[in-house]
């Protein structure tokens, strides 16, 4: 028995086909996977030193629930100074994973029966997210690049909150200064809270990250959410941390409280040598990411599958619609080339004719992908 709250909940796709993956790999299968959403790197050595030593001096017991002082202070430092945001450790939260912060940010803000904007394909943990929270989700239209189409359209009476991911889960999109600044002038017209998940910051090419709450005016209605997971290869560690209008984060505190505690105290610490040591290696893992999404954008191409050259983060979400929807392509992959990808209609209605894969994988196995994928529409 369980009750009708969780049962609505639907078990995460991209999770769900990377065990798949993981299990075929295990029996000897040679899959090749592009559905992990998460850097293929090792996390940098001063980081995991720094997480040892802390083990070693024995900081195995509990922290405050809102992170340890020094974490908190230099990530205040790290969001005042690159993304423009008026923030002090008091104004900061550190959480078991970005994810963790998400969840706790949409159960602080939405009411039964609210409504989250979000804004074509999303990540698929957004909206169980919401559900769980007791409201409803509106899908906001794009363009054939990815960014909002109209997005006025799709605030009503019940609207209490739109979700601003950029650079984008799975598409890859950035939002450019015009577009948040239209985001920004509806959250205002409208009274509306935004939740701006800025995990993929760090890995952008050729374009500036903007920080929705650096805006005239989202100082006291955005929620900036960020982590350690991409840019610093550091999934298996679960470090996030947020920060907004202080009243909320009061009740983020509350509800992390009596929920996880805490984010672990020496991952903490490893926190700090992220922030605050050598940043080269995360500088190396994107510029390699870079060559592997012009390979993979390139080669889709040469086999004429339509695919935009995405902005950031590590995935490619081409249209495969010429050869059958998302999920059947999908399948395709897997059972004919050997290749786990993530359907389209995981991230939302309007990625029905999608398929995401991820180039968190090294430039020899996309080529061997790639004639995979090549043999396969044969």
């Amino acid at each position: 028995m369980v009750s009708s709250r969780m049962a609505s909940i639907h078990e995460s796709t991209t999770l769900k086909i990377s065990a798949m993956a993981k299990k075929l790999t295990a029996s000897g299968v040679d899959i090749i996977d592009m559905g992990v959403g998460e850097p293929d790197f090792d996390t940098p050595k001063n980081i995991v030193e720094a997480g040892c030593n802390s083990i070693r001096m024995g900081e195995t017991h509990y922290a405050p629930t809102a992170g340890i002082p020094e974490l908190r202070q230099a990530i205040a430092e790290k969001l005042s100074q690159e993304n423009m945001l008026k923030v002090t450790a008091d104004d900061v939260i550190v959480t078991p994973g970005a994810k963790m912060a998400i969840f706790a940010a949409m159960q602080a803000l939405l009411q039964e029966g609210d409504e989250c904007v979000l804004i074509g394909p999303s990540w698929v943990s957004y909206e169980p997210c919401v559900a769980f929270a007791g409201g409803h989700v509106v899908w906001g239209d794009v363009d054939e690049s990815f960014l909002p189409l109209e997005l006025a359209r799709t605030i009503t009476p019940k609207t209490r909150l739109i979700l601003v991911n950029s650079p984008s889960n799975p598409t890859g999109a950035v939002f450019n200064q015009k577009v948040q600044e239209e985001i920004r002038d509806l959250a205002c017209d409208h009274n509306l809270f935004v939740i701006s998940d800025e995990i993929y910051e760090k890995i952008i090419y050729g374009h500036d990250h903007i920080s929705i709450g650096s805006l005239p005016g989202m100082e006291n209605r955005t929620i900036t959410i960020n982590g350690f997971s991409k840019a610093y290869a550091m999934t298996g560690w679960r470090l996030g941390y947020l920060t907004g209008p202080k009243e909320t984060m009061k009740w983020i505190t509350r509800l992390l409280s009596h929920s996880v505690s805490q984010a672990t105290t020496f991952v903490q610490r490893a926190g700090v040598a992220a922030l605050r040591g050598p940043q080269d290696e995360v500088a190396a893992m994107v510029a390699e990411l870079r060559a592997r999404r012009d390979l993979l954008v390139s080669g889709l191409r040469d086999l004429g599958i339509s695919c935009n050259t995405p902005g950031g983060a590590f995935y490619v979400f081409p249209d495969v619609s010429q050869f059958d929807s998302g999920d059947a392509f999908t399948d395709r992959l897997l059972k004919d080339a050997l290749i786990a990808a993530t359907p389209g209609s995981a991230f939302g209605p309007g990625g029905v004719n999608y398929v995401r894969l991820s180039y968190a994988t090294s430039q020899a196995r996309i080529k061997t992908a790639l004639e995979r994928i090549e043999k396969m529409l044969e």
